[in-house]
């Protein structure tokens, strides 16, 4: 299944929604290095639910969030054109919507299954 993303590669769709795209300008190293920390901060997140320790969920949900900031994927935009940050946001209603509207609706459809 091939991920949906806006023209300008902003965001990718995930259904309807709109999620901020990591950095194109990280390098692949260490955007490979930043991913290994964010999915070892989300099994962190898991093990510590499970566990019921709170001192560990919320040291795990802090790694997950500085993951996400470096990567790019919160905090400040990494684009610099002003455009206002739309992350999270349903697509309908959005600038992207007639873009989306008009995509085949197998293309659509496909991301409403995820």
């Amino acid at each position: 299944m091939r991920v949906l993303e806006t023209p300008d590669g902003r965001y990718i769709v995930v259904h309807g929604r709109l999620w901020r795209r990591q950095r194109p300008d990280l390098e692949p190293v260490q955007r490979d290095r930043l991913v290994r920390d964010l999915m070892d901060g989300r099994r962190a997140v898991r093990a510590a639910k499970r566990s019921g320790d709170a001192e560990a969920l919320a040291r795990a949900r802090r790694a997950v969030d500085t993951a996400k900031h470096a990567l790019g994927e919160r905090g400040p935009v990494w684009w610099t054109d002003g455009a206002p940050d739309l992350n999270r946001r349903m697509i309908r209603n959005t600038d992207y919507a007639d873009w989306y509207a008009g995509l085949p609706e197998a293309e659509r459809a496909d991301q409403a299954k995820r």
